[in-house]
């Protein structure tokens, strides 16, 4: 048996504590309530199908792809960065990646506003075939997840597994909106400006 200030063999995990909780839970509680607002708004808001257009390219639509195939290239900027600054690939970091990791988010983050406001206010929640359901419901979720993981970040206290889970969602989610927006119009429609 051990003394007093060991944990014996095969003993459970302590418990997290109130703090911890409360500093994963508040956060992921406003997620949760930005995400269901932006899914509210989305599906009983009239479409408008109006959309700003932006010189030199074709059309509305193709704004907004171009802007979400940006935000996604700077997602994966940050994922590749965020391994180096965990340790997880095999190259010494750089004193300036986390510099670079922050940036990157920024330049994603800038990226997707205005194409969600284009999909929400233009389009709403639109759930009239499956690629367009499930698009919408990864809309909603990314800006959630990400209002979370913005949240945890600057908590004292924040488990370590935390932030790399909240980023992997918030990476999942944005990957997902690039596939069944981004790649599907350039595989149907081919690359256009």
């Amino acid at each position: 048996m051990s003394s007093d200030s060991t944990i014996p063999l095969g003993a459970p995990p302590a418990a997290p504590s109130n703090k911890t909780a409360v500093t994963l839970i508040v956060p992921a509680i406003i997620g949760c309530a930005i995400s269901a607002g932006i899914g509210v708004y989305g599906s009983i808001h009239e479409p408008t199908n109006l959309a700003v257009n932006v010189a030199g390219f074709s059309s509305p639509l193709t704004v907004k792809v171009w802007l979400a195939t940006l935000a996604f290239t700077f997602a994966v900027v940050q994922l590749v960065s965020a391994l180096v600054m965990y340790g997880k690939l095999p190259i010494k970091a750089p004193s300036w990646i986390g510099t670079l990791h922050r940036w990157s988010g920024r330049v994603a983050f800038l990226a997707a506003v205005p194409v969600a406001m284009h999909c929400l206010y233009a389009l709403g929640f639109s759930t009239y075939d499956t690629r367009t359901m499930i698009h919408s419901a990864l809309g909603t979720f990314f800006f959630g997840a990400f209002t979370t993981k913005m949240l945890v970040l600057t908590k004292k206290g924040t488990p370590g597994w935390a932030l790399p889970l909240l980023g992997g969602l918030v990476f999942t989610a944005l990957a997902g909106l690039f596939i069944s927006s981004s790649l599907w119009y350039f595989t149907t429609f081919g690359v256009k400006i």
